[in-house]
């Protein structure tokens, strides 16, 4: 596979990671270099919000140390957010399901369903940032939805329940991170 056809692959699965669509994520685990490009749109993810943390924290004139750390954690938060939320959803899986689920199972369709997370760098538009920020939250949680519901062969409101007990956690997480860093910067 070559550098550009892997980068039209990941562009087309970020594409259909996007729109929802349940065939996709069905077939997710079918496609070369699954593991390869989930976590790469993982890392996209991460990448973006350090993005527009990192603009919002040089507006607000941080001292470099504090914005290095600042920006470290945040692309951690993110990770650690997908990695805890995908162990909440399979944990949940297998014992919803009864059957020997594997964690690579929903690796792939919910690293994939962080697709929308990658426009993150778009909330340093102003007025409207916290506004985008719900939205591409609310999107990838759709986009889980829709992975899970693939991936543990149930229906959307299952797949909905199971996926609403770990998302309000990484939320907080991400959330925290972000006061945090208003804190460090404003010196409080």
């Amino acid at each position: 596979m070559t550098l550009q056809n892997s980068r039209q692959g990941l562009f087309t699965t970020i594409g259909n990671a996007l729109s929802l669509n349940g065939d996709f994520y069905e077939n997710a685990r079918n496609t070369p270099y699954t593991y390869q490009i989930a976590l790469t749109i993982v890392i996209l993810a991460a990448i973006s919000h350090v993005l527009g943390s990192a603009v919002i924290l040089l507006i607000n004139r941080a001292p470099i140390f504090i914005l290095l750390i600042s920006l470290l954690i945040d692309g951690i938060s993110v990770l650690a957010g997908y990695l805890f939320w995908t162990f909440t959803i399979w944990k949940i899986g297998r014992w919803l399901k009864r059957h020997s689920l594997s964690y690579g199972d929903l690796f792939i369709p919910i690293g994939y369903a962080y697709a929308p997370q990658a426009l993150n760098f778009l909330t340093v538009i102003p007025f409207l940032g916290r506004p985008i920020e719900i939205v591409l939250s609310v999107w990838s949680l759709l986009a889980v939805i829709v992975a899970v519901r693939q991936g543990l062969d149930i229906n959307t409101n299952r797949a909905a329940l199971i996926c609403l007990i770990g998302w309000p956690l990484v939320q907080l997480a991400i959330g925290s991170v972000q006061i945090l860093e208003q804190r460090l910067v404003t010196g409080i």
